[in-house]
């Protein structure tokens, strides 16, 4: 079950924002991966989405809605990661903005090397903190 679609950088549009996401995002799992991994209707999986509990953008050629595949453990969806998104959206960030603030790396967090490894890590107040110094 824990399979991942990965879709290579080229299948993303090269051009505007979802540029920096092919370099950043490697494994994606479209809303039927996602719900059959963590065994979940589709529309359980879209109110999820809607409800910030996980961050979705449409990806590759034929623009498939997807979740970075970063954003599950063997539980379901990490449930340090909502928080972080809403703050970074309280910020004004779009979707794609979010996943890639998320990507990025920044050496300087515990748990590193970028915000989802260290939220992975256990390290959510520290990601916090800085995602709310974006919102400044």
């Amino acid at each position: 079950m824990n399979r991942s679609t990965h879709l290579p950088g080229q299948a993303l549009e090269q051009s505007g924002e979802h540029a920096p996401l092919a370099s950043l995002v490697h494994d994606w799992l479209t809303v039927p991966d996602v719900a059959e991994r963590i065994g979940a209707r589709i529309t359980d999986v879209r109110r999820m989405i809607q409800e910030r509990e996980l961050v979705a953008v449409r990806v590759g050629e034929r623009s498939v809605l997807s979740v970075p595949a970063e954003f599950f453990d063997d539980d379901g969806p990490l449930p340090a990661l909502r928080g972080t998104v809403v703050v970074l959206q309280d910020a004004r960030m779009s979707d794609e903005e979010i996943i890639e603030w998320l990507f990025t790396p920044d050496h300087t967090l515990p748990g590193g090397p970028t915000p989802i490894a260290a939220i992975r890590a256990g390290h959510k107040t520290e990601v916090r903190r800085r995602a709310m110094e974006e919102a400044l």
